[in-house]
């Protein structure tokens, strides 16, 4: 390869914006955020969500509405924005409806085939068990490179979602991996591997086939729990950051709901029937219980719970974390109360380093995953990386 040709390679194309601020675009909390989750990230217009937050009244308009969205913004040949309208408009679409997979299909379509069109993306299918992961490598835009970040979300992400982080990251000498693992996109989606705890297994996959080591690796939402449970396994990671935390789903709840719900764990039959009863009264129940059935591949509401607890203390290991960690939570985070942030960074008790920030309303990172300001989290994150290289 020439070097001309190794310069266009190696230079990404597309710039990202990262607006700073969390605007209150809808009163319902869930709602709000989704609106705010895709401008954070550098994928939707401000316009737009103003447009569509007045059409919103409760879930059951939202897929109309994005997808309309989108629509919009395929005619103006705004691929980026139509891509991440569709991708919204599949989000709250329950599994049932046929229309999930369809709008699955459109987003990544016009991802790849408009929106990152000439960019400096290789999309790879990763061995994988008896099928296969799928993963994207943007390599440094810079001659020298600092090292390989692998990135991976957690509940609800698919990889093209952290396009925009990978360009950063990018820019800034590193090596990316965007990858998904069981219960993610395209690896639950096409290749039907259904959500694991166990995430040192497709964190291995990765590395192996790629013959990487000396990593970075970069857990986003539940990614936050599961890439410290595979820090606890893999040698080769040399660096963790998790971009919000979780620690144990079941501590989440105060004691006495905690002590309630362990009463009621006792009798599946009527957890079984509260749940169905709880989906059948609300959009938001109905949505968030079908889409843990969905992404662990169970088919009540209980045996999908039996999933999620495994997600706890005990599990994640974190006394086996021996890397140079850095943990950024948001100290208004509506998913996972800051006690959580705590009782991470204590347990971290034989790792090299633990460096943990915590964004309040004045940094306008305060939520989730520091949307509201994720060039500041970036920026916390390169700054980081550069004093433990």
């Amino acid at each position: 390869m020439n070097n001309d040709i190794s310069d266009v390679w190696r230079t990404p194309m597309m710039k990202f914006d990262y607006p700073v601020g969390y605007h209150p675009f809808h009163t319902v909390t869930i709602i709000n955020f989704q609106l705010n989750r895709w401008h954070s990230l550098g994928y939707a217009r401000f316009e737009d969500l103003l447009k569509a937050a007045e059409r919103i009244q409760t879930l059951d308009d939202w897929k109309g509405v994005m997808t309309g969205l989108a629509e919009e913004a395929c005619s103006e040949q705004r691929w980026m924005n139509a891509a991440f309208y569709y991708r919204a408009a599949e989000f709250f679409t329950l599994p049932s409806d046929p229309d999930k997979e369809k709008l699955y299909d459109m987003f990544t379509d016009i991802f790849y085939r408009k929106a990152c069109a000439g960019e400096p993306l290789e999309r790879l299918d990763i061995p994988y068990e008896h099928t296969h992961l799928t993963a994207i490598r943007v390599l440094s835009a810079r001659p020298a490179c600092r090292g390989t970040m692998v990135i991976h979300g957690g509940f609800d992400s698919f990889i093209e979602e952290f396009y925009s982080l990978a360009v950063y990251f990018s820019g800034h000498g590193y090596d990316v991996i965007l990858f998904e693992g069981p219960g993610q996109g395209a690896a639950l989606k096409k290749s039907g591997l259904s959500l694991t705890y166990r995430w040192e297994k497709p964190v291995k996959a990765v590395l192996d086939y790629l013959h990487l080591d000396n990593v970075t690796l970069l857990g986003i939402s539940m990614g936050g729990w599961l890439c410290f449970r595979a820090a606890a396994y893999e040698p080769r990671i040399h660096r963790v950051i998790a971009l919000s935390i979780a620690f144990d789903y079941m501590q989440i709840p105060s004691l006495p709901v905690r002590i309630f719900v362990k009463i009621l764990l006792q009798s599946r039959g009527l957890m079984n029937y509260l749940a169905r009863l709880k989906m059948r009264g609300n959009f938001q129940e109905r949505w968030g219980i079908n889409n843990l059935m969905y992404i662990t591949k169970t088919s009540t509401p209980m045996d999908a719970t039996d999933v999620l607890l495994q997600f706890n203390e005990h599990n994640l290991h974190s006394e086996l974390v021996t890397q140079d960690v850095l943990i950024l939570t948001g100290a208004k985070d509506h998913f996972i109360p800051l006690k959580m942030h705590y009782k991470q960074v204590s347990a971290l008790r034989n790792a090299k380093s633990v460096t943990a920030r915590i964004f309040t309303e004045k940094d306008h990172a305060e939520n989730h995953c520091q949307v509201g300001n994720m060039g500041l989290a970036l920026d916390v994150m390169e700054r980081w990386l550069e004093s433990k290289s």
